[in-house]
């Protein structure tokens, strides 16, 4: 019954519409001043690196900001700048709401996994709603017109339901 007031309802949309806006802008602001200023994220993934706690309990993690992200960090500064800003313009704008959704949640968890927790955790629950919403939570948005016209033409005949 929830889910399909979630999935479903117009006043779920519209609740949804806030917490996408809000979720949006905290990635947009979160990212700007990365994006468009002088963002280096070694200093952030070395701390990483002597963080107790990830290497106590996600040694896997650790081993890939240590063999991967940090030898590539600058690769890393600018898809996490960019990664922000693009999330948060698709959640603000409700363009591929989904998947701006998606992308968002695994950075809040790659920064959990991280030890960062600030904001994240709240940042994942409005998130779950997002995600288990759908294209309900895109409604008020550009998915309005985006996901039929995807759904017509580059899915045409690969999404039928039989």
């Amino acid at each position: 019954m929830f889910m399909d007031f979630l999935r479903n309802n117009t006043v779920a949309a519209g609740i949804l519409t806030i917490l996408r806006v809000y979720l949006g802008w905290q990635w947009l602001t979160a990212g700007w001043g990365k994006a468009f200023g002088e963002f280096d994220a070694s200093g952030y993934l070395n701390g990483v690196l002597e963080n107790e706690t990830v290497i106590e309990y996600y040694p896997t993690y650790h081993a890939f900001i240590e063999n991967v992200a940090l030898p590539n960090s600058g690769l890393f500064s600018f898809l996490v700048a960019w990664g922000e800003v693009l999330v948060g313009l698709g959640l603000i704008l409700g363009v591929l709401t989904t998947a701006a959704a998606f992308f968002g949640i695994v950075m809040n968890f790659a920064f959990m996994f991280a030890g960062t927790i600030s904001s994240n955790p709240w940042m994942v629950l409005l998130t779950i709603f997002i995600l288990a919403a759908g294209y309900n939570a895109g409604k008020f948005g550009g998915d309005r017109w985006i996901i039929p016209y995807m759904r017509s033409t580059l899915f045409k005949g690969k999404l039928d339901r039989s």
